[in-house]
C-alpha cells in the first residue's frame, strides 16, 4: 500500500465514466437502527434534533442520519488502517488495559468495538447524546455527559480516545479538556486524537476554483470562527497536547479519497465509504453553521438544500478526484519517574 500520504494514483478506468459513481448513498447507509426514543431531550430546527438545550451548545446535530454518518465514518477508519494490527488506534497501551475513555462516542461503535477487543478493560463512551445501541458488551458503558465539567471518574484510566471533535469547543474548552485527560490518566497512560481537515483538495488539478468543492473548507472554517468554534483542530491539537505535559508525542498523517477513484484496492474501498459518509453527513454539517454564521448573511434552509445539491452532484463525479486530509496523534502522560525527575529540575529554575 502507497504511503498515506503519497499522491493518489487515479483508477484509469474512471476517465472512461461520463456520469456519477453508479453508488446509492442510502446503500452505504449503517444497519444499526436509531432509536429514537433514547434521545429524550434536545431541540429540533430546520429538520434535524439537536442534543442541546441552548443554541451555542454544539453544532453538529444528534440524530438518526447523523448516526448513520456517524457509522460509515467509523467503518472507513478501519478499512483506512486495514494494514495495522490494531486499525482501531495506535497507542502502545498493552494487551491487558484497565480503564479506557471515549470522548464524543458518537454512535459508539469505537468504543464497542475496543470493549470486544480488550475484555480486561471497563471502556466508557461518554457524549452529549445517549448512543442508539441497543447492545453492547458487558464491560462497555456509554454515559452523557458534559466533559468540560469537572470530571468525577474515580478511577484513572489507561487511554482516552478522541475521534472527529472538530468545533465541539471554544478554545478554552479545549485547554481544560486536555487538562482533565492528563489528570485523569495513569502515569504513563496515553491520549490519542484523530481529526479531518474539512477542506478538500486534489493532486492532479481536477478540483478547480469554479468548483462548489474548491471553496467549501474555506467557507466553513470561516462560519466556525464566527461561531467560537474553530474547525482547525487537526492543526492545533498536537501543540495543545503538548502544552497539557504530554510527552513521547507521534503524529501521522492520511491522505482520505471521497469516492472510489483511486487505483490503490484498500484507498478505493475507503474512498467509496467516504463518499458514503459525506452524503450522509453533508447536511448535518453545513445546517447550522449556514443559517447562523453563513456568509455574506445567514443562509435559509432553502439556499442551504440548493447548495448541498450541487456538492453532492460534483462527489459524484468521476472528473473530480478530491481528497480529504487527517491527521492523528497520540502522546503518552509520563512515568512517575519521569514526573520525578522532572521536578526538581522545575524547583532549581523557580528558584531564587
Amino acid at each position: 500500500m502507497a504511503e498515506k500520504m503519497d499522491q493518489i494514483a487515479v483508477d484509469p478506468d474512471f476517465y472512461a465514466m461520463s456520469t456519477g459513481y453508479g453508488m446509492d448513498p442510502q446503500d452505504l447507509q449503517s444497519d444499526t437502527t436509531s432509536l429514537a426514543s433514547a434521545i429524550a431531550r434536545g431541540r429540533v430546527e430546520n429538520g434535524r434534533r439537536y442534543q442541546a438545550t441552548k443554541e451555542d451548545d454544539y453544532w453538529g446535530p444528534s440524530d438518526e442520519q447523523q448516526f448513520e454518518a456517524f457509522e460509515i465514518g467509523h467503518m472507513m477508519f478501519l478499512v483506512l488502517d486495514h494494514d495495522q494490527l490494531n486499525p482501531l488506534f495506535r497507542a502502545p497501551i498493552g494487551d491487558s488495559p484497565k480503564n479506557i475513555l471515549d470522548i464524543g462516542t458518537g454512535q459508539g461503535s469505537w468504543a464497542i468495538d475496543v470493549a470486544d477487543r480488550y475484555p480486561s478493560a471497563t471502556v466508557r463512551g461518554v457524549d452529549i447524546f445517549p448512543p442508539p445501541v441497543s447492545w453492547m458488551p458487558p464491560n462497555c458503558l456509554f454515559e452523557v455527559d458534559d466533559v468540560l465539567r469537572e470530571w468525577t471518574w474515580r478511577e484513572p484510566f489507561d487511554f482516552i480516545h478522541m475521534r472527529l471533535m472538530y468545533g465541539a469547543f471554544p478554545p478554552d474548552g479545549w485547554h481544560e479538556l486536555y487538562k482533565q485527560a492528563y489528570d485523569a490518566l495513569e502515569p504513563g497512560g496515553w491520549i490519542e486524537q484523530m481529526e479531518l481537515d474539512v477542506r478538500v483538495y486534489s493532486d492532479d488539478g481536477t478540483l478547480k476554483k469554479e468548483h462548489q468543492l474548491y471553496g467549501w473548507g474555506d467557507m466553513f472554517i470561516r462560519c466556525s470562527e464566527r461561531a467560537g468554534r474553530s474547525l482547525r483542530t487537526h492543526e492545533t491539537m498536537r501543540s495543545a497536547i503538548e502544552e497539557a505535559g504530554f510527552v513521547d508525542v507521534h503524529e501521522e498523517k492520511y491522505k482520505i479519497p471521497i469516492g472510489p477513484w483511486a487505483r490503490d484496492n484498500a484507498l478505493k474501498e475507503a474512498g467509496h465509504l467516504q463518499y458514503g459518509h459525506w452524503n450522509a453527513a453533508l447536511e448535518g454539517w453545513a445546517m447550522w453553521l449556514l443559517t447562523h454564521f453563513g456568509e455574506p448573511v445567514p443562509w435559509s434552509k432553502e439556499e442551504v438544500h440548493v447548495f448541498l445539491a450541487k456538492v453532492r452532484t460534483e462527489l459524484s463525479s468521476p472528473h473530480i478526484h478530491a481528497y480529504e486530509p487527517a491527521n492523528r496523534v497520540w502522546a503518552r502522560k509520563p512515568t512517575k519517574e519521569e514526573l520525578e525527575e522532572k521536578e526538581p529540575n522545575i524547583k532549581a529554575e523557580t528558584s531564587p
